[in-house]
């Protein structure tokens, strides 16, 4: 049981990350990732989302019928979105207003929903709720990495818009990567994301085929060796 949790976690974090695998919800992914707070703050919001709809989903996958199971899906996504979305505009009103309109936007990510669908509809629970808490987290850190990304490229910090979750004391956390930068305003705008984001997956393809190369030659060289 703990090997497939760790294949479940390994999926949704690594071999079948919905940021630089799957390619869902580049919305989000696109618009909201100029600084690493944002990128990261949206991408923990929709892994609580997706770890609470797939365990509400799991437990009573068998009683929905099959003809209205979507509908019930957005229905259960929509609430848990709701309460997201007012506990950050209670406790971190600065974020949400930056946030915006993409905190609602959760209930339609196609990512959510597609969990819910694939897996949690089949599966038990416990597995349910680390598949959709192993994916969020693989979204996050995506979101996160292309927010520090072209916010360091475009202003030359890191961390700005911390003071917006946690308050004005947090200022101090922000850190200054290039002293005296005027900024570079494509990565902070649109196509800066879509060079990111490619460069992520560049590098992700990249690590995989230098460890399937790896392994190829780990298995040639005994080979080779009897040979000889």
């Amino acid at each position: 049981m703990l090997t497939s949790y760790k294949e479940i976690a390994n999926n949704g974090l690594w071999k079948q990350n919905p940021g630089v695998v799957q390619l869902l919800g580049l919305c989000p992914t696109l618009a909201v990732t100029t600084t690493a707070v944002n990128g990261l703050s949206l991408g923990l919001a929709t892994a609580l989302v997706m770890a609470a709809a797939n365990g509400a989903v799991s437990p009573v996958r068998t009683f929905i019928p099959s003809e209205i199971r979507v509908p019930v899906f957005i229905l259960v996504i929509a609430a848990l979105v709701t309460v997201i979305d007012l506990s950050i505009n209670a406790f971190a009103h600065p974020l949400h207003k930056v946030l915006g309109i993409f905190i609602p936007l959760i209930v339609v990510n196609c990512i959510v929903l597609a969990r819910v669908e694939s897996f949690a509809a089949k599966n038990a629970p416990t597995p349910s709720i680390v598949d959709g808490l192993s994916m969020g987290l693989g979204l996050a850190l995506v979101l996160g990495l292309l927010g520090a990304m072209r916010e360091i490229v475009g202003k030359g910090t890191l961390f700005s818009g911390l003071d917006l979750a946690f308050g004005p004391a947090a200022k101090q956390f922000i850190l200054t990567v290039i002293p005296d930068y005027h900024g570079f305003l494509l990565a902070v705008l649109p196509p800066g994301a879509f060079l990111g984001l490619g460069s992520l997956i560049a590098l992700r393809n990249w690590i995989e085929m230098r460890k399937a190369a790896k392994q190829s030659a780990g298995m040639t060289s005994p080979l080779s060796a009897v040979s000889h």
